[in-house]
């Protein structure tokens, strides 16, 4: 049976909504990034990862350039 100490610990639990405005904030921030980032993933991706390889690239040029002595 529980104690009158828990029961009105319950009481002010189930009559606090502050949590359920937090976790319905969460939720609607989710079911927006969401799409957003599956978004980004599908059509973006591969020409994030081009535009980083290229730069990649790039720099390694470059630094075996400057390793050589032919750099600017």
């Amino acid at each position: 049976m529980p104690s009158r100490r828990s029961s009105s610990l319950w009481q002010r639990i189930h009559h606090d909504e502050r949590g359920a405005v937090s976790l319905e904030t969460i939720l609607i921030i989710a079911a927006i990034a969401i799409p957003i980032l599956i978004f980004i993933l599908k059509f973006g991706w591969p020409k994030i990862r081009d535009y980083f390889n290229t730069g990649m690239e790039n720099l390694e040029n470059e630094g075996s350039k400057v390793q050589q002595g032919t750099g600017n």
